[in-house]
């Protein structure tokens, strides 16, 4: 039989190794999100939000100047990619989630952002168990979140209403975790949206209802996403 200590510092081992593995390339990808953000006009990390208060512009040495006004093609397109950054997905999965929510009843804008905010990362961010969309996408694929006591390791679950989301019990041990645990990220992420309930001491979540797009805190306009779209 396994020694839970044992297993515990294991698993904090594999858990700081692959943080090392992260930092290697922290640096040029803290300078990628934020070369994003300025380019989007959002903050897509709390660092990110920083460098924007500093330099609210364009990255580049023509970010200061004023530009032409954009087409309303590019201005359709910024519309998608500021959804597309903020979930930090792929634009095949971006377009495959479109595609279901224009089937579905209702206006497919609201729906397609409300299908998003149904991903397992998303919700795992919203909880406030992660910093960033990065690292709840790191949790989920490291196998530290159960669903209704099942292990997923699928950052694009669906995650059903009712369902709860949970830290792995072994994993609670890891410090990202208890700094969740103790709301360390809570001056960086927006309030805990209506659709959840929360027990962060128990790195607890229950998704009580679909999202409505007004509760989501995601800028976008989405109507521009689905014009976007159609227009392919």
């Amino acid at each position: 039989m396994t020694n839970p200590s044992i297993f515990a510092l294991t698993e904090r081992v594999h858990f700081v190794c692959s943080i090392e593995k992260e930092i290697v390339s922290t640096k040029s990808r803290t300078r990628s999100k934020t070369r994003l953000s300025r380019a989007l006009g959002i903050a897509l990390t709390p660092k990110a939000a920083k460098y924007l208060e500093k330099r609210p512009y364009a990255p580049g040495e023509h970010g200061r100047t004023k530009r032409k006004a954009d087409s309303d093609y590019a201005v359709r397109l910024r519309e998608k990619q500021r959804l597309r950054a903020q979930y930090g997905i792929r634009e095949a999965q971006l377009r495959n989630v479109f595609q279901e929510a224009r089937k579905t009843q209702g206006l497919t804008g609201e729906n397609l952002v409300e299908l998003l905010e149904m991903r397992l990362d998303a919700l795992v961010l919203r909880a406030g168990f992660a910093r960033t969309t990065a690292q709840a996408r790191q949790l989920v694929v490291h196998r530290h979140i159960l669903v209704d006591g099942q292990l997923v390791d699928r950052p694009s679950f669906r995650v059903k209403p009712g369902q709860l989301i949970h830290v792995k019990p072994r994993s609670e041990v890891l410090e990202p975790l208890q700094v969740a645990a103790a709301g360390g990220h809570a001056e960086v992420l927006p309030p805990v949206p209506a659709y959840l309930d929360v027990e962060l001491d128990k790195l607890h979540a229950t998704l009580v209802r679909r999202p409505k797009r007004a509760e989501v805190p995601v800028t976008c306009d989405v109507q521009l996403v689905v014009e976007y779209y159609a227009a392919r």
